[in-house]
């Protein structure tokens, strides 16, 4: 069983529902509350960022390379107008707060993480294309919170060395194939159902950067236990990963539609239920074997 605050996460607990807010924010706190309040109506329970320093993460040629943005003409003016200050994230920590939602972050870098610990965050998000940096996972493991690890971009030889060095009693495995958007045979849902089996301490989750949304409810019926979409407020404004990401109005329903899933589910016990008692009486015509 893990912990997020009031939420306890395990195999079989009903679907926690992350809403990755990522970089779509397009470096304005404007849009962050917007998305964070949309978020919160829509009923997902929690929202994440992401963190990087920017020269850690990137290299000088990287981030000198020409590309056009409204920060700049160079991937290090994009990089660095995508960023938030310190300043910036106490304002994100109290618009969460006063939407009542939890917030985490993905960090990049060992800095990051010790930027994002002074918002006493209650778990860590590892991304895919960090999955085989040992240092981060280690240094992140220090911080002794939970951590979600994704998967995407990964061989089962990598994710089990990176499965072995974490607590398993601290540890959520995200399901995830790292295309934006991802090709619908690409997604490889069942992968979900190995990982159960797998890692049958584990809970497995699904972080989906698909088009649509019955492929995400899909996940849930296949037994993931915390989903991550990401989220944007129009598909069409700029950034990487708004073509990859689902509206306010889609996670709304996705949400609903996962809920009702749930309800519908049941316990898997076969039984005969009080509403259909009369049915019985007016149409078995013999009611002995």
């Amino acid at each position: 069983m893990i912990n997020l605050k009031n939420y306890s996460i395990s195999r079989n607990s009903d679907v926690f529902f992350i809403a990755e807010i990522g970089i779509n924010h397009n470096g304005s706190l404007e849009n962050v509350a917007k998305l964070v309040k949309g978020c919160k109506e829509a009923g997902a329970d929690a929202v994440k960022f992401q963190k990087r320093t920017i020269e850690v993460v990137y290299t000088k040629d990287e981030l000198s390379k020409p590309r056009e943005s409204v920060f700049g003409k160079t991937n290090g003016d994009l990089k660095r107008g995508l960023e938030f200050s310190n300043d910036d994230f106490i304002k994100i920590d109290k618009i969460c707060k006063d939407e009542n939602i939890i917030w985490f972050a993905s960090c990049w870098d060992e800095e990051s993480v010790d930027f994002i610990e002074k918002f006493n965050v209650p778990c860590y998000k590892i991304a895919s294309a960090s999955l085989t940096d040992r240092k981060l996972l280690e240094f992140t493991k220090s911080k002794n919170k939970p951590i979600l690890l994704s998967t995407g971009m990964s061989t089962m030889e990598e994710i089990d060395k990176a499965v072995n060095i974490f607590d398993k009693n601290k540890l959520i495995l995200m399901h995830s194939t790292s295309a934006y958007p991802c090709k619908t045979e690409e997604l490889n849902l069942n992968v979900i159902k190995f990982l159960k089996e797998k890692y049958i301490d584990i809970p497995i989750g699904y972080s989906g950067h698909e088009v649509g949304l019955s492929t995400t409810l899909c996940a849930a019926a296949l037994g993931a236990t915390i989903i991550e979409r990401h989220v944007t407020l129009d598909r069409s404004m700029w950034g990487s990963d708004q073509s990859a990401s689902i509206e306010i109005h889609a996670l709304k329903n996705l949400i609903r539609d996962i809920r009702v899933f749930e309800k519908a589910a049941g316990d898997g016990k076969k039984k005969v239920y009080s509403s259909e008692e009369p049915i019985i009486k007016k149409l078995r015509r013999v009611n002995t074997l």
